[in-house]
């Protein structure tokens, strides 16, 4: 499950200017995990942006979550 979560966040220096994106989407992580510490709710999200689906908003939490973890660890 862990590699399908990675194959739904791209980066294309083409589109939005790089930052990581849901594949097949101009939605970037960064207004995913914006809109979830805004308050709101998978479902609100997923009713604004019919194009995503549960597993994309779990893939853009992943891809946050491994890119904290590995500067962490950068740091040490």
């Amino acid at each position: 499950m862990q590699k399908q979560l990675k194959q739904l966040v791209v980066s294309d220096p083409t589109v939005m200017m790089g930052k990581p994106v849901i594949v097949g989407t101009r939605i970037t992580v960064e207004l995913i995990l914006e809109k979830l510490a805004a308050g709101e709710t998978p479902e609100q999200i997923l009713e604004s942006h019919p194009r995503l689906t549960r597993e994309a908003i779990q893939a853009a939490l992943a891809f946050i979550f491994a890119s904290t973890n590995f500067s962490r660890n950068m740091r040490r």
